[in-house]
């Protein structure tokens, strides 16, 4: 009956450390030296009797309001949203940021783009296709434990690239739950490879994660930097050209590196596959499912998405336009022509959490880079009027930071922070446009060092609780995590590095 005073206490000592956090980079944040001309970044501070202070104030508040955010993050996950939505509202009260600045700064465009997503995918659940691909592999002939691992590791892979890293796991492990069900093995092992694997994976496009969403619409990158073309958003083709082999390189690497680690596991699996066969008794019960109508609605839902960039520049439009209406207008046709699931794709399949508490940490975001923040962390990685920047510096500098970082604290918390950080340096230096790629890599591979490191691992953690009361400790996660995470991120450095030359 005392158990819950504990409980209690530890959370008055996790806020009262949330606050204290907060007040310290406020103060580190009055530092700040002030822009050159306070009028350019407010121009309602023109006519104030102290300019400078009033400044130095909301960059106080902006900075304060994003170190509680991400202490929420770390400490209170059901609580962040509570959290991002006080800070807002503090923002706003403090004119740091005004109405109109709030709603452009929201990334609506960002969020539509992942809502049609969001429903392609619930309608292709509720058909069943996923179930045929997990069916497909489980019932497939000669299937030893190499094998099997290779097909998982590689569907896991593909999958975040082609819906997104939660849907993928969901799934994925539904094939591994059954497989080591079926043949009495530790979970584990395969989920961990499964999950390292999703996040690797979810590089490969733009509509793997939301930090590649962003990255994409947010980028401006200069392909011929000398010639002083103006920096453009990255289009769905250029994820497919320039980050699916880095994704599929680092993918290879750690697939030989969990080989090696989980071997006695492997050896296991591949031994009672054996007994399978020589039983001629399968891995499970094969069930007829209609799979063509969904295949041919995923493969023209990924052709029209890809074809984005061209039907852009054919139709006159804006970058991206058509990336963020062909997944509203897939949907629109879904919900049309099932119209009797329709609410249930709105209202089950879209994650309205996730998608409120990313509206509410972009406009923090361009809170920061309003109010100069940003400007000054970007002066000091690479200072203007010190030559030119070095690329073999700062590529490792970003891939290690956004690494880190990831690991502990959701990844797209980060990516929203450093994007005005790398577009400033890239404006400055065009031919540090791979920062971008950087970023993503960082970002992403991060989040394989810590079990809190993506919502993937913490989506696998849960199914594994739930279903076998299994606990991964943190120390089991880090000892494989922290190898695959560093290999990973040092397969992507090394491709930058060496292809991406000035």
């Amino acid at each position: 009956m005392s158990s819950p005073a504990p409980s209690k206490r530890l959370v008055r000592c996790q806020f009262a450390g949330m606050f204290l956090v907060a007040a310290l980079m406020g103060w580190l944040a009055s530092l700040l030296p002030a822009p050159a001309d306070v009028s350019a970044v407010y121009g309602d501070l023109a006519s104030a009797a102290d300019p400078e202070r009033l400044l130095s104030l909301r960059q106080i508040a902006a900075v304060s309001v994003f170190s509680l955010i991400i202490c929420a993050t770390l400490m209170f996950e059901e609580r962040r949203l509570g959290v991002a939505f006080i800070g807002i509202s503090a923002l706003l009260a403090l004119k740091v940021l005004t109405l109109s600045e709030f709603v452009h700064s929201t990334e609506l465009h960002i969020i539509l783009l992942l809502v049609g997503m969001m429903t392609l995918v619930g309608a292709l659940k509720d058909m069943g296709f996923f179930t045929w691909i997990i069916q497909s592999i489980i019932n497939a002939k000669k299937m030893t434990g190499l094998k099997f691992v290779a097909i998982l590791m590689l569907l896991s892979g593909i999958m975040p690239g082609i819906v997104d890293e939660v849907t993928s796991i969901v799934f994925v492990l539904a094939l591994v739950f059954q497989v080591c069900d079926t043949l009495k093995l530790r979970p584990t092992p395969f989920v961990l490879m499964s999950v390292m694997a999703t996040n690797v994976g979810s590089t490969g496009t733009m509509l793997g994660n939301p930090v590649g969403i962003l990255i994409g619409t947010k980028a401006e990158y200069h392909w011929n930097p000398g010639s002083g073309d103006p920096g453009v958003p990255l289009s769905f083709g250029d994820f497919i050209v320039h980050a699916t082999p880095i994704m599929f390189l680092s993918l290879l690497a750690i697939f030989f590196v969990l080989l090696v680690y989980y071997r006695k596991e492997i050896r296991l699996l591949d031994e009672r596959l054996a007994e399978r066969r020589a039983s001629h008794i399968g891995l499970g019960p094969m069930v007829e499912i209609p799979y063509r109508r969904g295949l041919a609605i995923l493969i023209g839902a990924l052709a029209f998405i890809a074809s984005h960039h061209p039907l852009e520049h054919w139709l006159g439009l804006e970058p991206n336009t058509m990336l963020v209406a062909a997944p509203l207008a897939i949907a629109g046709l879904l919900m049309v022509f099932r119209s009797h699931r329709a609410r249930h794709y709105v209202e089950s399949s879209i994650e309205w959490w996730s998608l409120l508490f990313f509206m509410m940490l972009f406009a923090v975001s361009f809170a920061l880079e309003h109010c100069g923040v940003t400007d000054v962390i970007a002066g000091e990685i690479a200072p203007e009027g010190g030559g030119a920047p070095n690329r073999f510096l700062l590529t490792p500098l970003i891939v290690a930071i956004t690494a880190v970082g990831s690991a502990f604290v959701d990844n797209i918390v980060f990516v929203s922070t450093f994007i005005p950080i790398v577009k400033k340096i890239v404006a400055g230096a065009p031919e540090m446009s791979p920062l971008w790629w950087a970023l993503l890599f960082g970002a992403c591979f991060g989040g394989n060092i810590t079990a809190i490191g993506s919502t993937a691992n913490l989506v696998a953690i849960s199914m594994l609780g739930k279903r076998y009361s299994i606990k991964v400790a943190f120390l089991e996660w880090l000892k494989v995590g922290l190898v695959v995470g560093i290999v990973s991120c040092a397969v992507a450095t090394g491709v930058i590095l060496c292809y991406y030359k000035v």
